[in-house]
């Protein structure tokens, strides 16, 4: 990882920031949820660059400690009154345009396969589709939000569908992450999600976009 051209790691945090700037807008602004948000990418930088999720043969994967989390986080949100409050101060508009943010994803994930960090599997040459989350966003934002010409159930499938291609690539780069239990990539495992930044995408960025799918949804279906 360390002959890795630096441009990669530059898109890739400048990335990072875009997504949780773009959260922060559709959250009207909340100053609590950027702190916590930037003090939890800190505190896993300083994890990371210690090489702490470098020793991938412990049982459970230290690994567990990027992505476990913030999923907790998500369920405690949606099944707490609190949290449900919380979920719905949310525009979700402004949720659907975080998902450009796929777009630079996959170009950083096509130049950590070319450079040996992350297998073919995991980029839209192999078996990675979520590009089209990203290219789609700003149609959907546009006629579904702007211009109110998509009726919610289109809204929905288009929900459901990007959450089914973000599980997807989600499931393929944990078995391809040379972990106990890895079932693909042999030859060139996902090592990139164990180094700093790209550590962020587990920890950070997938965790927001997760969100951002269900928390449409939840107010699509109530509305």
């Amino acid at each position: 990882m360390e002959k890795l051209p630096i441009y990669i790691s530059i898109v890739f945090v400048l990335t990072t920031f875009l997504a949780v700037g773009l959260f922060y807008n559709a959250t009207n602004k909340s100053k609590t949820t950027v702190g916590f948000l930037a003090v939890w990418i800190i505190l896993q930088a300083i994890v990371a660059l210690s090489g702490f999720y470098t020793k991938t043969d412990t049982v459970p994967p230290r690994f567990a400690l990027l992505v476990l989390p913030p999923l907790i986080c998500i369920v405690l949100l949606f099944i707490m009154p609190n949290g449900r409050i919380y979920i719905d101060r949310f525009d979700i508009s402004k949720l659907t345009i975080l998902h450009i943010v796929r777009i630079p994803i996959e170009l950083v994930l096509l130049w950590l396969c070319m450079n040996k960090a992350v297998p073919q599997l995991m980029t839209f040459e192999g078996r990675n589709f979520d590009v089209f989350s990203g290219l789609t966003a700003p149609f959907i934002y546009y006629f579904g939000f702007i211009r109110k010409k998509l009726n919610r159930n289109v809204l929905l499938i288009w929900s459901f569908a990007c959450i089914l291609l973000l599980l997807n690539i989600v499931i393929n780069a944990i078995l391809s992450a040379p972990f106990p239990f890895q079932k693909f990539a042999f030859d060139q495992p996902n090592i990139a999600i164990l180094y700093f930044p790209f550590v962020w995408l587990p920890c950070c960025i997938v965790p927001l976009v997760l969100f951002s799918h269900l928390a449409t949804i939840r107010k699509l279906v109530r509305s």
